[in-house]
């Protein structure tokens, strides 16, 4: 069963009351993650890990 199935699954069962805690919680993670959001931030790592990964970079950030 994928995490959606599952999730359903759960919800059949599940009081009002925390039905509606789990809806606001859903629309907290669609503010948090916007579409496409979360593919921009995964596709640029690799542009941008020669500056994070050097002894340079290290260096400046060691005493924050």
């Amino acid at each position: 069963m994928d995490a959606k199935q599952l999730i359903l699954k759960e919800l059949e069962n599940i009081p009002e009351f925390i039905l509606e805690e789990v809806w606001d919680f859903i629309q907290f993670l669609k503010l948090k993650y916007p579409e496409g959001k979360v593919e921009t931030t995964l596709l640029s790592e690799s542009s941008l890990q020669k500056d994070w990964l050097s002894s340079e970079e290290d260096e400046a950030w060691k005493n924050l």
